[in-house]
């Protein structure tokens, strides 16, 4: 079943780019999903497991970063699914 996921980082930080190129590289290390990004959020398509696969461990990777710097980030996500077949 596929599904799609829109996900925003916010990195309670000023300088926060960094932090949100490397959560999209270690999005894009996930082959098989389709990933849309734009100044708002990024977009996540494909197989349920394999879209929650790439989010447990790029979460997992980006909240590890931010503790060893003693910093926080919010992650704020949608949802939606089953989406037709292509």
């Amino acid at each position: 079943m596929d599904i799609g996921v829109e996900i925003s980082l916010y990195p309670l930080k000023a300088d926060y780019i960094p932090s949100v190129h490397r959560f999209l590289e270690d999005l894009s290390a996930h082959h098989g999903l389709r990933i849309v990004t734009n100044s708002m959020s990024t977009q996540l398509f494909g197989d349920f497991g394999e879209v929650m696969d790439a989010l447990r461990t790029a979460l997992a990777a980006s909240f590890g970063r931010l503790a060893a710097g003693s910093e926080r980030a919010a992650f704020v996500m949608k949802v939606i699914g089953p989406l037709p077949s292509a």
